[in-house]
């Protein structure tokens, strides 16, 4: 079973910048993809990003451009580079790991998930 820990939320002025981190243990593999969702108030969780290994990566259009995804396989670690934040970007991140298959979009590939980082963006 894998469990993750997240860090690196808080608050800060629309266009500014946020780093999200997400250390794992137990049971992930390098090759493994690892993903971001968030979930705004009232909203449904939305899908952000994934990436597997280090190269491969998708992104949410409302997020393509100014997000990045990346990882340190040596560290167990994946970040969430925020920039150009906007009030609508507010919500509660969760990472996911261990997916059941390749539709990381879909809340129900993931069978790991972080106990979520609240970033709020004032505007």
């Amino acid at each position: 079973q894998v469990q993750l820990v997240e860090s690196g939320g808080g608050l800060v002025q629309a266009g500014g910048s946020l780093r999200l981190s997400c250390t794992t243990s137990g049971r992930t593999f390098s090759s493994d993809a690892m993903g971001w969702f968030r979930q705004a108030p009232g909203k449904e969780r939305e899908f952000v990003a994934a990436i597997r290994w280090t190269t491969i990566t998708y992104y949410a259009d409302s997020v393509k451009g100014r997000f990045t995804i990346s990882r340190d396989n040596a560290k167990s670690t994946v970040y969430l580079q925020m920039n150009s934040l906007k009030p609508e970007d507010t919500a509660v991140y969760y990472c996911a790991a261990d997916p059941a298959g390749a539709s990381w979009t879909a809340q129900t590939t993931w069978r790991g998930w972080g106990q979520g980082n609240q970033v709020t963006v004032s505007s």
